[in-house]
């Protein structure tokens, strides 16, 4: 059962937090900016308000998800945090003498109360609302682009992830106390994961129940990781299957197995938009739902910046009828029109070659034809046979027998006059320079806040990773720009 109204704290010690948190603390600014009843009012139709004993409050189950994005913790150690930190005690609107919630409510909270909830849309529309009213967001333009984030499970076997972790806090041990060395149980040298999951085990419980050392912060968080792998996640990793994640291409030679988030983003570095897609995905078709997304947000388009994945046809037509201007420059290769089979096949940027619809991408590229002689030259793309005939989607694509598997394009530049002459102009080139901003702002995402490998397999979780992850660099960045 959930409270119908939002309570205040009561306490007689709740005068310690003016003396002991700074104005110009971070959680306590954004308390001050968010007013998060907004969470109660989206999540109150999920609770009963009539039968069982009182729940949690929504808004500080939010908050502490909200927590882990900012500080990258585990469930068991953000908890434990917020055990004597004051701030967070303040962050979560608690008494300084309230115990903390079970760590485990956590994951009940994100898998009832957060299912089927448009989170990732609802919360940066939140942002976007607060950075309008405070007068933050001058731009009419955005810069989109996608950022990439591998599985969590299929990027290593589950015993290599077991193996890591356990590395891993070995080495904070050895940091403390070397003689440990000798104390440890034997390291697993076999292939079986079933006896990599013992020995982690064993050593869990030998520095829990023998080694003195368990409760040092040092040890803690690493511990605490490997116990949440084995406990937690021993069913994912027997399965060691993300269904949802796909192979995707930063490069020629360079590949991922994991998600995209396509992201737009103003001048004044705010996210306006996001989209969540498998990582095989093309990063020009999700442009005008980037643009539709960051217009419902609140945002005014006049502008699109982005590189050349941005420049299809489709997008050219798009930004024509909405007068918007598309800074992005031209490859005559993502040109759309006349191709055959186009949603079967689509063109990765970064690598030059086209990818097939179970992610493989083409070995080679032969250009055929004259420039201007003639017919429209022609670019042929070569793929692999061999993965042809194992491919899964092999029928109507690949006839059995076949020496060779091609796919061509027709090139018609001439279709692009305008887009061309207008990269050409001043006002191109000086918008252009402004598409670096978003590449700081993926390296922002992966780097502080935990964005560059997802922490649960899906596409669901994915996007509750996004939600939090992007609604807690979008209030950063308001605090520093509301200074």
């Amino acid at each position: 059962m959930i409270q119908q109204q939002q309570s205040m704290t009561l306490s007689p010690y709740i005068e310690l937090y003016n003396l002991i948190i700074p104005k110009d603390n971070m959680l306590r600014q954004i308390n001050e900016l968010v007013n998060f009843s907004f969470v109660y009012e989206e999540l109150k139709e999920r609770y009963c308000l009539e039968n069982g004993r009182n729940a949690i409050d929504p808004i500080r189950m939010f908050k502490y998800l909200l927590l882990k994005a900012i500080f990258e913790l585990s469930d068991v150690d953000i908890v434990e945090r917020s055990r004597y930190d004051m701030s967070f005690k303040y962050f979560l609107d608690m008494a300084p003498e309230d115990s903390v919630i079970d760590p485990s409510s956590l994951t009940k909270f994100r898998k009832l109360r957060l299912k089927d909830l448009n989170l990732l849309d609802m919360l940066i529309g939140k942002t976007v609302e607060i950075a309008i009213e405070k007068n933050i967001i001058k731009s009419t333009a955005i810069i989109v682009d996608a950022t990439h984030t591998k599985a969590r499970y299929n990027q290593k076997s589950p015993r290599e992830i077991l193996q890591d972790r356990s590395r891993k806090l070995r080495k904070a041990v050895y940091a403390i106390d070397e003689s440990m060395k000798a104390k440890f149980p034997t390291k697993n040298t076999t292939d079986v994961l079933e006896n990599e999951i013992n020995y982690c085990q064993k050593l869990i419980d030998f520095l829990e129940t023998e080694s003195g050392i368990a409760q040092l912060p040092k040890i803690m968080e690493p511990l605490n990781l490997l116990k949440e792998t084995v406990e937690d996640d021993l069913e994912q990793l027997r399965i060691s299957a993300d269904q949802d994640a796909r192979l995707g291409h930063k490069s020629a030679d360079s590949a991922f197995f994991g998600y995209k988030t396509h992201l737009a983003m103003t001048e004044e570095r705010i996210i306006t938009a996001a989209i969540v897609t498998t990582g095989e995905k093309n990063d020009g078709k999700q442009l005008q739902t980037l643009i539709e997304k960051s217009k419902a947000a609140g945002m005014e388009v006049r502008t699109v910046i982005g590189d050349t994945a941005y420049s299809e046809k489709d997008n050219i037509a798009y930004s024509k009828e909405n007068n918007i201007e598309l800074v992005s420059k031209l490859n005559p290769q993502i040109t759309q029109g006349g191709r055959s089979r186009e949603d079967e096949f689509e063109f990765n940027k970064d690598a030059g070659l086209y990818v097939c619809k179970a992610g493989h991408m083409a070995t080679r590229r032969a250009r055929q034809g004259k420039k201007g002689i003639g017919k429209n030259q022609t670019d042929t793309y070569y793929f692999d046979v061999e993965k042809c005939k194992r491919c899964p989607f092999k029928e109507g694509c690949y006839k059995d027998g076949a020496k060779s598997k091609t796919y061509s394009v027709s090139i018609k530049s001439d279709e692009h006059t305008a887009q061309m002459a207008f990269q050409e102009t001043e006002n191109f080139r000086k918008k252009s320079k402004e598409r670096y901003k978003i590449e700081a702002k993926n390296s922002e995402l992966k780097h502080r806040h935990g964005y560059d490998v997802a922490t649960s397999s899906g596409l669901l979780g994915m996007e509750l990773q996004g939600a939090m992850a992007i609604f807690a660099v979008n209030l950063k960045r308001i605090l520093k720009l509301n200074d």
